[in-house]
């Protein structure tokens, strides 16, 4: 089944890489925008905020920020009360998206709302984040209807000469194209994995980088589908389409791969969305992730941490 996108839209960005996306994905869907961060940097923009406070602490935790977004549910309550479609734009490399991802899409989950979640991962070598991005993704992708995942350590692996910065502008931008096709193009219900190429290349190459992105993130017999996005695609000859049409649908074992053209870029390259059934690399972020849910025992809500201020005096 395909998610359905229904108005009226509310797009909620965490942090500031979750900001940014959202802020430019309200003017791309005309709706409105809700940001919540522990930082206020990130809530000077113009659209409506929310702040998480960890009060004295200048350096708070995964957890601790987790905690303190627990505290202003009711105002997320509040703002999403009046939406029929929910949009998540969440960085999980990062610490406020990673521990606000979670709460966010569980009260969606609970006001009923549908909820598309985008997920970035993050670098291997940010060794530190894999484990809370794996927590996070897990709940996430459990609350809700649709998940989007962009994996910054693939793209970086099929084109090891990018900077970090220009690896993070080819993912907002792959994000940008799919979220200007929600009205037009049917997602399915479950996990998608979302890739790219960097700019420069000719299609055969921007589709061969954006496969190896895929098979690097999930097995091959786990593909169910793919959506191929062809940027500046009304300038390219009939018969190339088709070429990599047919090309991707023997790769992938498929009876068919749709194709959607994009003239919002002079350049030529492959964005690509493939739903997947089974397992991915993100589940080994979390040690006990490969563990079957039936098979494990879970709290109901993620680990967070909150300062009670009790006063209590050590004992000799």
């Amino acid at each position: 089944m395909s998610f359905q996108v229904k108005e009226p839209i509310l797009v909620i960005g965490l942090g500031g890489a979750g900001s940014k996306l959202a802020i430019q994905a309200k003017e791309t869907l005309n709706a409105d925008c809700l940001i919540i961060s522990n930082d206020q940097k990130d809530l000077q923009s113009g659209c409506s905020s929310i702040k998480v406070s960890t009060d004295s602490v200048i350096n708070p935790s995964v957890q601790l920020i987790r905690g303190s977004a627990y505290k202003v549910a009711d105002q997320i309550k509040s703002k999403i009360s009046n939406y029929s479609t929910i949009i998540l734009m969440t960085n999980l490399a990062g610490k406020t998206g990673s521990a606000i991802s979670p709460v966010v899409s569980e009260i969606c989950k609970e006001s009923d709302k549908g909820l598309v979640s985008f997920a970035i991962m993050p670098f291997k070598y940010e060794k530190d984040r894999i484990f809370n991005s794996g927590i996070s993704l897990k709940r996430v992708k459990a609350n809700s209807e649709c998940t989007i995942v962009l994996d910054n350590d693939s793209l970086l692996e099929s084109n090891p000469d990018l900077s970090p910065k220009t690896c993070y502008d080819i993912a907002n931008n792959a994000i940008m194209h799919v979220i200007g096709s929600l009205r037009s193009s049917e997602i399915p219900n479950q996990t998608n994995i979302l890739t790219t190429s960097k700019d420069g290349q000719n299609l055969e190459e921007s589709l061969r980088d954006s496969l190896k992105m895929l098979y690097e993130n999930a097995p091959p017999n786990a593909v169910k589908r793919s959506m191929l996005y062809v940027v500046g695609g009304n300038n390219i000859p009939v018969g190339i389409l088709n070429s990599i049409t047919n090309l991707t649908s023997g790769i992938l074992s498929e009876s068919s791969a749709q194709v959607d053209l994009s003239s919002s870029s002079k350049e030529s390259k492959i964005v690509m969305l493939s739903s997947i059934q089974g397992m991915t690399k993100f589940e080994k972020y979390d040690p006990l992730g490969m563990i079957p849910q039936e098979d494990t025992l879970d709290w109901s809500h993620p680990d967070c941490s909150i300062d009670y201020k009790l006063d209590l005096y050590q004992l000799e």
